[in-house]
């Protein structure tokens, strides 16, 4: 897909879908290449990031979602059953019938497959994100690991850590460093965006990439409550479904 198709796309899903506000852009980098990491917060996530941010996002994406035979089912069970409220058997065939449509596009847009399934399924997914990024490109991670228990405030679940090896990665093949850029999504359709953390050489990089976890993963809860804080229960938007 075409620049131009992937923003024309992306107006039309922030006109019918999304229509929601972006806070911090003065934090936002002129151009890439640079990693926004964000809180997924189920289908909202990907799309009010999508939405929100003036660049050309290339997103890890669930490798269940680009398969075409495992994604009706994996879609069924994430979004369709418990988000759309829909049961057996027509939750089945509304999944398979959705899959037709997002599985091309997912691929059309350069979602970066992830899979569960030892470390040479996770280098593919590390070695097309580095040649992105050394391209300029810009990639959006949606790091929870929901096997972990979620935080009571946040209802977050915590980091994973293997996108920060894209840090020692980048500065080995290029000699930069590589930020990496908090962003918050909130229900009421807010996005926030903080200053970036920068990857640092001078730390060893099992430590440096526990490092980044941590600080990402507390800058996203604070600035997820920064908004929360805005936005009291009553005055909070439920998500678009025309």
């Amino acid at each position: 897909m075409r620049d131009s198709s992937y923003h024309l796309l992306v107006k039309g899903l922030d006109a019918f879908v999304w229509g929601g506000e972006l806070f911090g852009e003065e934090n936002l980098p002129d151009k890439g290449p640079a990693v926004f990491i964000a809180n997924h917060l189920g289908p909202l996530g990907p799309i009010g990031t999508v939405c929100s941010l003036p660049f050309r996002l290339y997103p890890w994406v669930v490798g269940e979602m680009v398969d075409p035979i495992l994604a009706p089912d994996y879609i069924r069970v994430d979004f369709v059953e418990p988000r759309l409220k829909l049961s057996p058997p027509f939750s089945h065939k509304f999944a398979k019938a959705l899959t037709r449509i997002t599985v091309p596009l997912i691929k059309s847009i350069q979602g970066i497959p992830v899979y569960l399934g030892g470390q040479e399924l996770l280098f593919e997914t590390l070695k097309k994100s580095l040649a992105l990024l050394q391209e300029g490109k810009c990639l959006l991670v949606f790091p929870e690991y929901a096997n972990l228990g979620s935080d009571s405030l946040t209802k977050f679940y915590p980091f994973q850590k293997t996108v920060f090896r894209l840090g020692d990665m980048y500065y080995e093949a290029t000699r930069r460093r590589l930020g990496f850029y908090p962003v918050a999504v909130h229900e009421s359709h807010k996005v926030k965006v903080g200053a970036p953390f920068l990857y640092s050489p001078l730390t060893q990089p099992v430590k440096e990439r526990l490092r980044l976890k941590f600080l990402l993963e507390g800058a996203v809860h604070q600035l997820y409550l920064e908004l929360d804080r805005n936005n009291p229960p009553e005055k909070m938007l439920t998500p678009r479904t025309n």
